[in-house]
């Protein structure tokens, strides 16, 4: 009676086994979900911007990489493809509306069109108060940090409504929720982009493009230099923390290239704190 039963039992994966199956099919999804996609990264050839750049790619899109200098984006380029990674790059300084036109024009000459658009790239020339920040610092600033993300993405606008549907990703910063004094007019320019995003996911909703928001902390590159060699303001900034560590660009790339795939089809307009604690209800 018990025999029929008992040999079923043994023609059934071990627990081991499955989970490996499981794990294997997982990554196998993982590594897929943007295949077949194209994504334009700004300031992505260090730090943040290029973990993101390697994660979508490594996901399976074709990232355009850029920044202000050749050789950075050569050595970004050649470190993906070194990995077996689809990658193209340009030089590009976001405030200079040449250089603009000209990363549309490389997306579009190696890839006929464009999905995402994640805005990297940023500046702080100034370490310093607010209001003693000279007329040319302001435009600076305002220009890369605020500006240019939006005349970039008018740009590439018709090329990403081409495809039906696309995600752009704004990156600000958590001095946004919690300004630091001696960020002056940085802050002010992170805060504009949470209203920015707001304002741009309204807009574009209608046209299937989504567009999000990362608000990094500290995280451990040479922009985040200014606080993290000041080992004082870093262990104030420590009081806040629930993880009690300074941020890595890996742990920024995972949700970028989760609001750029089909999982977070329903999700736009969101400012999202990767901070290790939370600024905000």
């Amino acid at each position: 009676m018990f025999r029929p039963l008992t040999l079923d039992w043994k023609r059934l994966p071990s627990p081991v086994a499955a989970l490996s199956v499981r794990r294997t099919s997982d990554e196998a999804n993982r590594r897929l979900k943007l295949a077949n996609k194209v994504a334009v990264v700004t300031g992505s050839t260090n730090g943040i911007g290029f973990s993101i750049a390697r994660r979508l790619a490594q996901d399976g899109a074709h990232v355009v990489i850029s920044s202000r200098k050749q050789q950075n984006v050569d050595r970004a380029v050649a470190m993906l493809r070194g990995e077996g990674l689809s990658a193209t790059g340009t030089v590009c300084h976001v405030g200079k509306a040449e250089d603009r036109e000209q990363l549309v024009a490389r997306a579009l000459e190696h890839c006929g069109g464009v999905d995402f658009l994640v805005c990297v790239a940023g500046v702080n020339p100034l370490v310093g108060s607010t209001l003693r920040s000279s007329e040319q610092i302001w435009d600076k600033i305002l220009s890369v940090n605020v500006k240019a993300p939006a005349l970039l993405l008018s740009q590439l606008l018709p090329h990403m409504e081409s495809r039906g549907q696309g995600a752009v990703v704004l990156v600000s910063s958590v001095a946004a929720y919690v300004p630091l004094p001696r960020l002056g007019v940085y802050n002010v320019s992170k805060t504009a982009l949470l209203g920015l995003t707001k304002t741009l996911a309204v807009e574009l909703a209608p046209k299937s493009i989504r567009v999000n928001c990362l608000v990094p902390g500290v995280i451990n590159t040479d922009f985040g230099r200014v606080l993290t060699e000041d080992s004082a303001c870093e262990e104030h900034l420590k009081y806040f923390y629930g993880m009690q560590r300074v941020g890595r660009p890996e742990d920024c790339a995972g949700l970028v290239s989760f609001l750029c795939s089909p999982e977070a089809s329903y999700i736009t307009g969101e400012n999202i704190a990767v901070a290790g604690w939370s600024p905000h209800l």
